[in-house]
């Protein structure tokens, strides 16, 4: 089924605040995984400021709580909770998930994320980065499924990245047992699983009344860099070319994606400052999506790959 591409009024400029202003939230339950830093502070606000009842997954319960009291004493209104979830950990996806039960879930942001890291592997002997970035959060919507349906129109939220253009999974070697490691490779690879991941947990979950889509939140300077060489992080910083987004308009299209009645029935689709993406046209400036983001072979193939990997 084709549409016209999904353009709105929001723009690179735009803040989750403004994005969600006039939507009404309240009876809403929505989840929101790395809610304690970054964007996901900003993501869990504008939601719990529109009426929602914010749930924010985090491996670090201290930093969720701080979160929490800052965002609820702001709104004098108690909206925002904290769960401890660390999705390199099958065993806590499971037990956060079995907290959750059967709730009707409204909408889940996979909103948390590692970049660059150097080589590590889980127990169960996949690349950190794409465990934590695409397996957890595959196994967690998995496992969160009946409560989505139950919501009657619910939304999975995939942030993703630009730099997924880097590369696409590469099925013969995810976990780079054969191949040198790059931690940017790896990166992308990932970031390309959660744009595969929307497309085909839509193909799947659309008649259950559950969309998903995949998002690039922009540039921003969070601490999604923190294991990045300082010398690295500081170029960043004083690149006179770079345009930067705040947090709260990094959020935005996370918020726009979750909220927006654009996308009421439609998912499998990829966004970046609040529209619809473009395909990317192989220049030099990284904007777009690419084709082997959106290859629904690529995807189904994912899908059994992950399906295989936490039901080891």
């Amino acid at each position: 089924m084709t549409h016209d591409l999904i353009t709105s009024s929001f723009n690179a400029v735009s803040t989750a605040a403004e994005v969600v202003d006039g939507n009404d939230l309240h009876g809403k339950r929505l989840i929101v995984t790395g809610g304690s830093s970054g964007i996901g502070i900003e993501t869990a606000r504008a939601l719990a400021g529109a009426g929602a009842d914010v749930l924010i997954a985090v491996r670090n319960p201290q930093a969720g709580h701080s979160v929490a009291e800052d965002i609820n004493t702001g709104l004098d209104s108690p909206r925002v909770t904290v769960a401890q979830l660390d999705l390199a950990d099958l065993s806590s996806v499971r037990r956060f998930a079995a907290e959750w039960d059967t709730r009707p879930l409204h909408a889940l942001i996979h909103n948390a994320g590692i970049m660059a890291t150097p080589l590590t592997r889980t127990v169960s002997g996949w690349e950190l980065q794409f465990a934590t970035n695409h397996l957890g959060h595959y196994a967690l919507a998995n496992a969160l499924h009946d409560a989505l349906t139950a919501a009657n129109g619910a939304r999975i939220v995939s942030v993703s990245s630009r730099g997924h253009l880097r590369s696409p999974v590469v099925f013969d070697d995810i976990s780079f047992l054969e191949r040198d490691y790059d931690p940017w490779l790896a990166y992308g690879q990932s970031k390309t699983a959660n744009v595969l991941f929307a497309v085909e947990a839509n193909r799947r979950w659309a008649s259950d009344g559950i969309t998903a889509n995949a998002l690039h939140p922009g540039g921003i300077l969070t601490n999604l860099v923190r294991h990045l060489p300082e010398n690295v992080i500081e170029g960043f910083r004083t690149d006179p070319t770079a345009v930067y987004k705040t947090p709260a308009q990094g959020a935005a299209t996370s918020v726009f994606v979750a909220t927006s009645p654009l996308l009421d029935g439609i998912g499998g689709h990829y966004f970046e400052d609040c529209n619809q993406a473009l395909p990317y046209n192989g220049g030099p400036e990284p904007v777009g999506v690419a084709d082997h983001a959106l290859d629904p072979e690529a995807a189904l193939r994912l899908w059994d790959v992950s399906e295989h990997a936490i039901s080891r």
